[in-house]
């Protein structure tokens, strides 16, 4: 791999690092604050697989294990959230985070 690509896999996964932080810190609505969350996942995977194979060469295999990982993890938190999304629709009628303080009738 050349340089300028090395910079490219880096640069984007930033990026996309940077874009997530910035909606987990800016979204008041809960379904756009977990895509946020999810997008910082994915820099994190991408991050995961391009060293393990900058490190290892081309058959190293553990970034892709460890992405499999946390593609398994994003699935259960968006299970999670989408749950906790419901509740707070039934009990509050608005899925605003601001809102979500307590889950108390």
């Amino acid at each position: 791999m050349t340089a300028l690509s090395e910079i490219g896999f880096v640069a984007l996964s930033a990026s996309l690092l940077a874009v997530g932080v910035f909606g987990i810190l800016t979204r008041r609505n809960f379904i756009l604050l977990l895509i946020a969350i999810e997008i910082a996942m994915n820099a994190a995977i991408l991050n995961f697989v391009y060293f393990a194979a900058f490190a290892h060469g081309p058959g190293g295999l553990t970034g892709q294990a460890i992405a499999v990982v946390v593609i398994g993890f994003a699935a259960t938190e968006v299970a999670v959230g989408l749950g906790i999304v419901l509740a707070l629709n039934r009990l509050k009628g608005t899925i605003n985070v601001a809102r979500a303080t307590e889950l108390k009738l």
